[in-house]
């Protein structure tokens, strides 16, 4: 196993003036962290599988927070193309979700994590061919600068597990851990995006 890990959600301390180019790297880290997983094996699987969970958990709290609303208004079609998105993450939570209760040695754990990692990259392609591609053609470089801050301040709020049928930023931060979650991602996103 390589030394070299890909970092926890919210670890990452680049500085993001466009959201596409963020999401795209957190979509091979996505990536990193399942070939991690697949290597190991006992606590090293469990560690790997743990930050697995917590960053597609961020990084889709965080689509649904200032992503997804702008792709609804922002481009022609924005509504269905968010519409299909949030339908892909929906099994991919459920999935996830089952994952998260299974031990990591489980005989059937890593049948279901290849699963999830197949729905998971699909999921990815149709947001940076039908989504990502769409924004920034139709925005300039301030709002992606903004949407980037807005994405990383909702990452840094975001709940630690994924909760299938909660397909809504502000529902899925509800059902996190600590109730004033959800006010304070979206606290946290109004100030990081000047509003």
């Amino acid at each position: 196993m390589s030394e070299l890990k890909t970092p926890h959600a919210g670890e990452d301390k680049a500085e993001d003036d466009d959201v596409v180019a963020l999401l795209m790297r957190q979509h091979g880290d996505i990536r990193n962290l399942f070939d991690e997983v697949e290597a190991s094996t006992g606590e090293e699987r469990r560690d790997a599988f743990r930050r697995l969970v917590r960053l597609l958990a961020v990084h889709e709290t965080a689509e649904e927070e200032v992503v997804h609303p702008f792709a609804r208004k922002g481009f022609p079609g924005g509504e269905q193309v968010v519409k299909d998105r949030l339908a892909e993450e929906k099994a991919a939570k459920e999935t996830l979700a089952s994952l998260d209760e299974m031990d990591t040695d489980d005989p059937e754990f890593m049948p279901r994590l290849l699963e999830l990692r197949e729905d998971v990259q699909a999921h990815a392609r149709a947001e940076e061919r039908y989504e990502f591609t769409h924004i920034r053609r139709s925005t300039n470089a301030a709002n992606l600068a903004a949407m980037a801050k807005a994405l990383k301040a909702a990452e840094a709020m975001a709940p630690t597990r994924p909760h299938p049928g909660v397909e809504s930023g502000a529902k899925n931060m509800a059902l996190g851990p600590v109730a004033a979650l959800m006010d304070r991602t979206k606290d946290a996103v109004r100030r990081a995006m000047g509003k």
